[in-house]
């Protein structure tokens, strides 16, 4: 079928499913028929499609379930980010611009575009100044956890696991007075890299050892010609050296998994190497702020009968943009992806993503932790003394074609920072990845 014939069919068929989430503009739908502290069990689900994704709601036999208990919490809850990283965003307001490419110019700290000024329906540029906020949202150092990444098919947890931990430190664009004021937000002097992020496995026991660790660069965010590729290097113990890895691998999947590096978080790449285009604002429930601790705290959480469910947890009204992100490389595996994020927090809530055929082909979602929910679970530090974060700790995808998944748990993950700068230069070193073995 000619690609323009694809096109059209594609729009009928999201016409559609368009009842869900576009039933809230029509004149009769005055608000959700649930409020705080109610419980959804699974006869009562009718009660959220107009709040869900169409997508989500077609296949929603693999996330609710007899038996399930959704808690309703509070709505639009309060998750402003650190007042440091508003300061930082009001400060630089107005400098930063879109430059040729989808590039990002003379951005310094805090959000590029504050939300407040981003015209989804009268500006062009707003899907992909909405995608450089999702590059620089507050999320404290980065990330700091222990994960799961287990692998599922049809309900049953196949042999297939990875367990380890894993840091991204975040070195430029930071917003401590001490960096900002005298380096430009940089952690290190004349720093070329924006962040760090390194996996360490621990099993099983045969990819037990194997260390990865990825470099992205500023320069990432100038125009694609410009701009330089991450570098991402493997240590495999077997082989007892490091590897480079092709960047093009990122689209790939991970280990037979129906994940792809690019799709952790919903997306992961490079902005620039795509087109970004906002949909619309919609209200969306969503597992906003779980009560549940599973891996590392409890390995043996029930996720369901297909193990790729969020339906025993509480979730919450969110105001979130629908961002449709365009592959600009043809050979890349999507078509498109339909992303839904969060207009606050800027957290990803759920995404679409859609094979060469235009046919939907992943469903990608997430849970999230609120760092002040729990007074022992995350702790500010010198420059940012309350974190105020909003944390992705698990994602789970599911292909919907194979009815495969793969869920990734880190319930744990925190943003804070290593306790001085020799930590975080010899964790960053690639030297460090074969270091006593």
């Amino acid at each position: 079928m000619p690609r323009m014939q694809r096109a059209a069919l594609a729009g009928l068929l999201a016409f559609a499913l368009s009842g869900p989430v576009a039933a809230q503009e029509d004149a009769g739908v005055s608000g959700p028929s649930f409020k705080e502290g109610d419980v959804i069990t699974f006869d009562k689900i009718d009660s959220l499609k107009a709040y869900l994704p169409p997508e989500f709601w077609a296949n929603r036999d693999f996330f609710f379930y007899e038996g399930m208990r959704l808690e309703v919490g509070p709505a639009n809850a309060d998750y402003t980010p650190a007042p440091e990283f508003i300061a930082a965003t009001e400060k630089f307001k107005g400098q930063a611009r879109i430059g040729p490419d989808e590039s990002l110019e003379n951005y310094t700290a805090g959000l590029p575009f504050p939300m407040d000024g981003i015209d989804c329906k009268g500006d062009p540029q707003a899907g992909v100044k909405i995608m450089w906020n999702f590059d620089y949202q507050w999320e404290g150092d980065g990330t700091a956890t222990h994960f799961f990444y287990s692998y599922w098919d049809r309900g049953e947890q196949l042999p297939l696991y990875y367990e380890g931990t894993s840091r991204s430190i975040r070195l430029a664009h930071r917003v401590e007075a001490e960096y900002l004021e005298k380096q430009d937000g940089d952690l290190f002097r004349k720093e070329r890299r924006k962040n760090a992020f390194g996996i360490e496995v621990t099993a099983p026991f045969d990819a037990r050892g194997i260390n990865v660790m990825t470099y992205r660069y500023k320069s990432s965010d100038a125009p694609q010609a410009e701009g330089k590729n991450d570098d991402t290097w493997v240590y495999v113990p077997t082989l007892r050296r490091v590897r480079r890895i092709s960047t093009a691998q990122r689209t790939d999947a991970v280990s037979g998994t129906d994940f792809t590096l690019d799709d952790l978080r919903s997306f992961a790449g490079i902005v620039t190497q795509y087109t970004w285009e906002c949909l619309g604002e919609f209200d969306i429930i969503a597992p906003t702020n779980s009560k549940v601790k599973a891996y590392p705290y409890d390995k043996n959480h029930n996720f369901g009968p297909y193990g790729l469910s969020y339906a025993d947890d509480v979730w919450e009204l969110r105001r979130a943009v629908k961002v449709r992100m365009t592959p600009k490389n043809e050979d890349h595996p999507y078509h498109h992806k339909d992303i839904y994020i969060d207009t606050q927090t800027l957290v990803p809530l759920y995404s679409f993503a859609y094979d060469q055929k235009e046919e939907l082909w992943k469903i990608i979602w997430h849970n999230k932790r609120w760092s002040e929910s729990d007074a022992d679970y995350y702790e500010g530090w010198e420059g940012v003394p309350v974190p105020r974060d909003h944390k992705v700790v698990s994602d789970m995808i599911v292909n919907v074609q194979t009815g495969t998944g793969n869920r990734i748990e880190f319930w744990d993950n925190d943003g804070t920072p290593l306790k001085s700068k020799g930590k975080v230069r010899r964790y960053i070193d690639i030297g460090r990845l074969t270091r006593g073995r």
